[in-house]
């Protein structure tokens, strides 16, 4: 497969795991999220979908970078399953917490999701070094909203 190909569906097949995981959260942000008790470092909602378009896109840079070292390699396979696990749990990240309105659940997936991007970064820099250092920005950003889950799981008994 040429390499222009492999960028593409990288990168847009990232891009479409959050606009699927989408029609969750849009419905719910003007209702429940709406009602729930935040905390005040939370940032305004109009935030997170630029934040994510550019995480996705990185993610799928980097998976690229991984995935053309060649993909016949153990190492590669491996690295990429982790990639894959992860993406797994930021998709359904959205279902817990805005689709079933469960913090809890929530906050138990991005708990799973935050180990496996740092074993996927673990992996990928064995494999690129550039490829994990974009994945930097996307476990810092799903750090704080580790964070922000867990205060709302608190605030919201």
């Amino acid at each position: 497969m040429k390499k222009l190909s492999k960028f593409l569906i990288s990168t847009i097949g990232c891009e479409l795991v959050g606009l699927a995981a989408t029609p969750f959260t849009i419905s719910s942000i003007p209702t429940w999220y709406q009602t729930l008790n935040k905390p005040s470092f939370s940032p305004p909602n109009w935030v997170f979908g630029p934040a994510w378009t550019i995480l996705y896109f990185l993610m799928g840079v980097a998976a690229y970078l991984v995935w053309i070292k060649d993909l016949e390699k153990k190492a590669v396979k491996k690295a990429l399953s982790f990639f894959i696990a992860q993406l797994v749990f930021n998709f359904l990240w959205s279902i817990l917490f805005f689709g079933l309105h469960s913090p809890i659940l929530g906050l138990i997936d991005i708990l799973t999701l935050w180990v496996l991007i740092l074993i996927t970064i673990i992996k990928f820099h064995k494999l690129s070094k550039v490829a994990a250092y974009l994945l930097i920005p996307y476990l810092l950003w799903v750090s704080f909203a580790t964070i922000l889950n867990s205060s709302i799981v608190l605030l919201n008994p």
